[in-house]
């Protein structure tokens, strides 16, 4: 079941233990596909609550397999204030051609006129694997609240070529594979949403930084860290490499002491194998600021 409760100690954490101030709601480690529409509602106007004076921005999850629930959370997002909703590609029935797919997103955007819009492009996860950069093309005058996207792909060229085709900079480009962050940056990504970056918020920031300098060799250096973290894990990988929803949960739990709980069937817990091996990784890590 979901704990709301937990929420506010999440918030303070993430501001103030990992100067993070930005948040994704319902995604895929928060598990949004595995939960109710009621669930989804209960926790975005948690966040919403919560975050209110202390958050920057709250992008709020809303996709699903079916387009009237993807249009309800979206029309609720929308009267609770969100910053922006974004949407995944439905995967069972599956877009197979760009204009399906902007179909699909123009149904539900169209709910939400005046909240920006958001594309989640996870293909690992989907097999929906058309080209964002087809998809950008006229998209403005299909949804005109279109913002961005969140890419959460491996697949560089692609992204390259969205930030060729953003020359005016109308659109962010939020990069979603923690484990090469760095070479999203060094394309033009301006952006990031991640699950790592919810205890490592604070060194991804760094690293952030030290990109913008530009001090190259420092943020290599801090990539190379968070990377390791997160390579070569013990436990399966949701998006390889990398390691799963129940073993974010459990860093997050033994890093932050807030209890995150058990991932909801099918995924079951992660492993104590797992916990006592991502712990002693955690602290042989070595970082570029000494801590």
């Amino acid at each position: 079941q979901i704990n709301l409760p937990v929420i506010r100690q999440y918030v303070d954490y993430l501001v103030n233990e990992q100067n993070v101030k930005n948040v994704f709601v319902n995604g895929t480690t928060g598990e949004g596909l595995s939960l109710s529409i009621q669930e989804r509602k209960q926790l975005a106007e948690e966040w919403m609550c919560q975050g209110k004076d202390k958050l920057d921005h709250v992008i709020i999850h809303v996709g699903a397999l079916s387009l009237p629930e993807c249009q309800e959370l979206a029309r609720h997002a929308a009267a609770i204030g969100a910053g922006g909703i974004a949407v995944i590609a439905p995967f069972f029935f599956k877009p197979t051609k760009k204009d399906e797919l902007v179909a699909f997103l123009q149904k539900v955007a169209s709910e939400a006129p005046e909240v920006p819009f958001y594309y989640y492009h996870i293909p690992p996860l989907t097999g929906v694997k058309i080209h964002v950069e087809e998809l950008l093309d006229g998209i403005k005058a299909r949804i005109p609240t279109f913002q961005g996207v969140k890419f959460s792909d491996t697949d560089l060229l692609d992204l390259a070529q969205c930030i060729n085709k953003n020359e005016t900079g109308q659109f962010e480009f939020l990069y979603g594979v923690d484990e090469q962050l760095l070479g999203a940056l060094a394309v033009g990504a301006n952006g990031a949403v991640g699950s790592t970056y919810n205890y490592l918020g604070r060194q991804t920031n760094l690293m952030l930084q030290a990109f913008a300098k530009p001090d190259l060799a420092l943020a290599q250096k801090y990539q190379a860290a968070l990377r390791k973290m997160v390579c070569k894990c013990p436990d399966f990988a949701f998006v390889c490499p990398g390691f799963g929803v129940a073993q974010t949960k459990a860093v997050m739990t033994f890093v932050s002491g807030i209890p995150m709980g058990p991932p909801r069937l099918p995924l079951v817990d992660a492993s104590n194998e797992f916990i006592v091996k991502a712990k002693a990784k955690l602290d042989s890590i070595v970082w570029p600021d000494g801590d």
